[in-house]
């Protein structure tokens, strides 16, 4: 039996092990997917215990997507992110993924939305930076706007010197920017506590497409916001899937069935 697991602290509340071992009995891959809460400061070392138990592969969550770096080797755009969400120990060193990037692409093109234009991303946390990065290399010009600007500006120097064309902003610029926008992801934590949205609803318009990083709630102000708009609007869960999904695929190189992970996913929501 191969052994996949989770790392993270905490990781009580995870929707992973449900979502990955849907598509292990799917395909009937002797498999399974368990949690692991290491201490705090001490990623390396779990990552070195999992090689040594044969875990064949890991997800990372907070807070360890930066420090398993150094524990692994990171594909290119794990290292332009600068975080790892996905270990593959079938390498030595184990190699490190960043998942979150095509979660946010595949989640886009699941409900038709290509990846060309301009994007605007909120937030310059890990999942802004996956988005903006994961979009630059798409070839979309990106925006991004934080509540510090100087971070959004570190993130779309460091996107537009490897990846792309971007631009920083402050949160005050989010109206203007999405006059001629094409996509918006809302890469904060606005809306997962409390019925609020990042951006105002008058700023959003039809021809927008709103993909929300929050899967919890499924249906949150912006995204009902932006359904009102008449754009297209796709949940945090979509990404979420997609980014299983592409660790899913890597680690036991068959393609995932999608259906049945969105779906034991979707029931524990």
């Amino acid at each position: 039996m191969d052994v996949y697991g989770l790392i993270g602290n905490p990781v009580e509340h995870s929707l992973s092990p449900p979502m990955h071992e849907a598509g292990y009995d799917h395909l009937g891959i002797d498999a399974k997917y368990v949690t692991f809460e290491p201490p705090r400061g001490a990623a390396v070392e779990a990552v070195e215990s999992a090689a040594t138990l044969g875990v064949a592969g890991l997800n990372v969550t907070i807070p360890f997507k930066q420090a398993v770096l150094d524990a692994v080797d990171p594909d290119p755009l794990a290292a332009q992110i600068g975080a790892v969400n996905t270990i593959d120990f079938a390498t030595d060193p184990p190699t490190g993924y960043n998942t979150d990037a095509s979660g946010v692409v595949r989640a886009l093109e699941h409900h038709g939305v290509t990846c060309e234009g301009v994007a605007v991303v909120v937030g310059a946390g890990g999942a802004g930076r996956a988005a903006a990065f994961a979009l630059a290399t798409e070839g979309m010009t990106v925006h991004v706007a934080n509540r510090t600007a100087e971070k959004a500006t570190t993130l779309a120097a460091a996107v537009d010197e490897t990846a792309g064309s971007a631009a920083g902003h402050p949160l005050s610029a989010v109206p203007s920017l999405l006059d001629d926008a094409d996509l918006l992801v809302n890469a904060t934590s606005v809306g997962m506590d409390e019925d609020r949205s990042p951006v105002s609803a008058d700023a959003l318009h039809a021809d927008l497409a709103v993909l929300d990083a929050v899967y919890s709630p499924i249906e949150t102000r912006l995204l009902r916001d932006a359904a009102a708009a008449g754009a297209t609007t796709i949940d945090g869960a979509w990404m979420l899937l997609y980014q299983g999904v592409e660790a899913f695929e890597r680690w036991t190189g068959r393609d995932a069935p999608v259906a049945e992970m969105n779906a034991a996913l979707r029931s524990r929501l």
